[in-house]
């Protein structure tokens, strides 16, 4: 069957219910890219915004029976340009981390992009769901573990971005110590976001052994 009749006849996939969620995440991300650089309060609501669709498209895949391929291509790359959204600003904010976050940038694209081609090429239903996971990957990709990794790494880089402007309302410690609220979470959300790009780093690692394991069983069957 030719492609343009194929497109012709799935035409209705690009307008189910979480593929335009998916849509107003994009267009979201956008608009705090515009109020970044000048107003933070902005652009990290339009952020949190963009970022928080995420969480409610697979909902929306499931209740209205509108899971596609389509739809998982377009919510990983969402997820993936957001993200690098973000980091490219912090490293026009942090010029002296620069390669910091262009490190960051490389590795959060690579790791999925070779996750998600390990899984096509194994046919696995879904990048989140392969058989070949080892046991952290396993407990990584389990609902309520990704929810936290993702959110707590989104939100230590939305906390990072905003302190370099302002601290936020000043909460009082002990010894009449006090500490910005903004500062506060991103503390508490630093140790996630380091153990979710290291979690990047043995996604990439055990990609590329399923990719290269299939290159051996492909020479043993032309053999």
């Amino acid at each position: 069957v030719p492609i343009s009749k194929m497109a012709e006849g799935n035409l209705n996939v690009l307008f189910y219910v979480p593929n335009l969620i998916g849509y107003g995440r994009v267009i979201f991300a956008f608009v705090s890219c515009y109020f970044m650089p000048f107003d933070p309060y902005k652009a990290l609501f339009f952020y949190i915004l963009s970022s928080g669709m995420d969480a409610i498209d697979g909902y929306a895949a499931r209740a209205f029976n509108q899971s596609s391929r389509f739809g998982a291509v377009l919510d990983m790359v969402t997820d993936r340009f957001t993200t690098t959204l973000l980091l490219v600003m912090l490293s026009v904010l942090y010029k002296d981390y620069i390669i910091l976050f262009q490190f960051l940038i490389v590795v959060d694209i690579v790791s999925h992009w070779f996750q998600m081609y390990s899984s096509l090429i194994t046919s696995q239903q879904s990048h989140k769901s392969d058989k070949n996971f080892n046991a952290l990957l396993k407990w990584y990709y389990s609902k309520v573990v990704l929810f936290l990794m993702c959110s707590g790494n989104e939100i230590c880089f939305a906390m990072l971005y905003i302190v370099h402007f302002t601290g936020g309302p000043e909460l009082p410690l002990l010894f009449g110590w006090s500490v910005g609220i903004w500062w506060l979470i991103l503390l508490v959300c630093c140790p996630i976001a380091l153990l979710k790009n290291f979690i990047n780093i043995v996604q990439l690692i055990e990609a590329a052994k399923v990719i290269i394991a299939t290159e051996g069983q492909k020479e043993k069957r032309e053999n």
